[in-house]
């Protein structure tokens, strides 16, 4: 079973290692004390959890499912085309997209944009593995 210290449920949660305390101690998320007193949360557990945290951007009728609500942090226009970069909580998205699509959204630093991917090629690593399971 993989469990997770508070510090480490807070970095996956993108809060702090206080916040995960005070939903302990309030009985929002459970944890149990490990041979030497610490906090411990059950990885299953965790997710439960994380799932209900999630924040639902309603964007109309899509098929894409992945909405990243964050801020433009920075935004490089030439004669064509524009790279966007949004910090959607811990995580940078980047987009490339035309030059006029990013001035008719009004796309500069600290607008608030949501970031809306689909796609059908995702790549998932497990960090700290260098094969991929089933491979020598």
């Amino acid at each position: 079973m993989t469990t997770f210290r508070i510090s480490e449920a807070a970095a996956l949660l993108g809060v702090s290692a206080d916040t995960v305390r005070r939903w302990v101690d309030a009985g929002r998320l459970r944890a149990e004390r490990d041979e030497h007193g610490h906090r411990r949360l059950n990885g299953a557990d965790l997710a439960a959890f994380a799932r209900t945290q999630v924040e639902s951007v309603d964007g109309g009728r899509s098929s894409a499912r992945n909405r990243f609500r964050g801020i433009v942090t920075e935004v490089v226009r030439d004669a064509v085309m524009a790279q966007v970069e949004i910090a959607a909580g811990p995580f940078r998205v980047v987009s490339l997209m035309s030059r006029q699509a990013a001035d008719e959204l009004g796309l500069e630093p600290g607008v608030v944009a949501v970031a809306v991917i689909k796609s059908t090629n995702v790549v998932v690593e497990i960090p700290g593995h260098e094969r991929a399971a089933g491979h020598p």
